[in-house]
């Protein structure tokens, strides 16, 4: 899954190297935007339901935090 993530943070931000950074919010990989794309994605490609709650950048710092943000979330629906 973390593969598929990785594709689906460079259709948001090509330009960025998420591979190479541990906080992708302190690197400035991703703004508040870029999350809302993301959520965004997540729940369509995965069919997820993400709550507002859990739309905080400590879910978005690495693929390890949206994994596990996931995975929450997929308890949940």
């Amino acid at each position: 899954m973390m593969k598929d993530m990785h594709s689906i943070l460079k259709s948001i931000r090509p330009e960025s190297y998420f591979a190479q950074s541990a906080d992708f919010i302190a690197d400035g990989l991703l703004d508040s935007f870029d999350i809302l794309m993301l959520v965004s994605t997540i729940e369509k490609t995965y069919g997820l339901c993400i709550p507002g709650t859990d739309i905080v950048p400590e879910n978005f710092q690495n693929l390890q935090t949206i994994e596990a943000l996931m995975s929450r979330s997929e308890a949940k629906v």
